[in-house]
């Protein structure tokens, strides 16, 4: 049996096609960030929240890690000492040690975090809601 020169074609586009796609899947990573409390609600639960801001408290045990996650811009107020390792979207990995009692500003941001220190991370973020244009 003959196959027409439209089922060959066919079957020719649908091949490229599907190379085309598997390519794509293997050479682009996808990076899903989530909500940093749904994924990690052992760590980060909810104090505030109302249209400007929300509120986080945020305990994490030596050798912890929270999944890829994404914050809007956000102010980080440290409440013990600590070390954390951040893993960034681009794969760049950033070792922070941390003072009790400081702030830092952050832009925002998609990361996973893992406690690289001895002693509990423990910290209140404030993260900026920002109104749609």
């Amino acid at each position: 049996m003959s196959k027409s020169k439209s089922d060959t074609m066919t079957a020719r586009v649908l091949g490229a096609v599907g190379t085309l796609g598997t390519t794509l899947l293997i050479a682009t990573p996808v990076i899903v960030a989530q909500d940093v409390v749904k994924i990690s609600p052992e760590t980060h639960a909810v104090i505030l929240e109302n249209a400007q801001v929300r509120v986080l408290a945020v305990r994490i045990r030596p050798g912890e890690k929270v999944a890829v996650h994404s914050h809007p811009p956000n102010v980080v107020y440290y409440l013990s000492d600590g070390k954390i390792r951040l893993t960034l979207a681009d794969g760049h990995v950033e070792d922070r040690a941390v003072k009790a009692d400081t702030a830092v500003w952050s832009e925002a941001t998609v990361h996973a975090a893992e406690n690289v220190g001895a002693g509990e991370l423990r910290e209140v973020q404030v993260e900026l809601k920002v109104p749609a244009k």
